[in-house]
């Protein structure tokens, strides 16, 4: 894994790209959930989600160890994919990017944008990392992982910046798709010897790292049927699994209609977008919110990338 002189110099590199989010204690959630609520904005990075930071430095750092790589492949759903679109772009390098078929236009329009090849392929990200794999070996780039340790020390510099700024967290709840946010920050904060209990977040529909952290080993499920892409998995790091197993003090799972009010209440108590994996954090706050009550609180608002026609439906309600 790494040290916290590691993290903090993961901070010093991708700083001059990647400004540090803010985190705010919003008065109208801590009325409506009886707790003091503060929320991490990585909805606030410069792709609109966290991913950016492990993106960023896990382009840096392959240069560094591999000078010759002729371009990368990845699989996404797309936060992951716009950060290493980023990435690749800042440094010349050719991406190509695969999505499942469906996948949402406007972070497909992203990627493009920033300059990646997008091919669309399978019913979800499972099918389509299968054929990244195949690109990867077709085309000789280098394949992306969507959890490595580069990614995770560098999706770990927003732990460090929220644990450092509020003192005395109880508890934080983090959603939990490939694992790179929650692992970040349950490594973060043992590094600060803190005790801050970690919550993890899945759907009820995609379920795999909840049935897993439950069972003591991995479960896959056949499906991730969730309108939140970004914790739309069904087949479990190992080497993730070992560290939530370790580190979380549970996993929570919450229905696509918990995380649809989970947004609203994110629009209506602080005017921040946020996408269904972003608002998942609240959605379980807002259901444990009996637990919780008189204590501190976080929520990471991990992303804000939701297509305009989907997110003006979800405001209706």
């Amino acid at each position: 894994m790494f040290d916290l002189t590691s993290l903090r110099e993961a901070t010093r590199q991708i700083r001059p790209s990647i400004p540090a989010t803010a985190q705010y204690a919003w008065p109208r959630l801590a009325d409506r959930l009886g707790c003091e609520v503060w929320v991490k904005h990585e909805n606030h990075a410069p792709t609109g989600a966290f991913k950016v930071r492990g993106g960023l430095l896990y382009v840096q750092s392959l240069l560094q160890r591999n000078p010759g790589v002729r371009g990368l492949v990845t699989a996404t759903r797309g936060n992951h994919g716009q950060s290493l679109a980023l990435a690749a772009r800042s440094v010349g390098l050719p991406l190509i990017i695969v999505v499942p078929q469906g996948n949402a236009q406007e972070k497909n329009a992203a990627m493009r944008a920033m300059g990646a090849q997008l091919i669309e392929y399978g019913r979800d990200f499972d099918e389509a990392r299968q054929e990244a794999a195949r690109q990867a070996q077709a085309t000789g780039f280098e394949a992306v992982p969507a959890f490595h340790p580069d990614l995770i020390r560098g999706v770990a510099t927003y732990a460090l910046e929220l644990l450092e700024a509020v003192q005395g967290l109880d508890t934080v709840y983090v959603p939990i798709g490939m694992g790179s946010g929650i692992c970040g920050l349950i490594r973060t904060r043992d590094l600060l010897g803190l005790d801050t209990e970690i919550v993890g977040v899945v759907s009820t529909h995609a379920d795999a790292f909840a049935q897993s952290f439950e069972q003591g080993r991995i479960v896959t499920t056949q499906t991730a049927l969730t309108f939140a892409d970004g914790i739309a998995c069904r087949m479990p790091s190992p080497e993730a699994f070992e560290i939530v197993q370790q580190g979380a003090a549970r996993i929570v799972r919450v229905s696509d209609t918990e995380i649809e009010q989970a947004i609203r209440i994110f629009h209506e108590d602080t005017h921040n977008t946020a996408e269904g994996a972003g608002a998942a954090g609240l959605a379980a706050l807002v259901q444990e919110r009996g637990r919780q009550q008189g204590r501190k609180v976080a929520v990471i608002l991990s992303g804000a990338n939701m297509d305009r026609e989907a997110y003006a439906r979800l405001l209706l309600g």
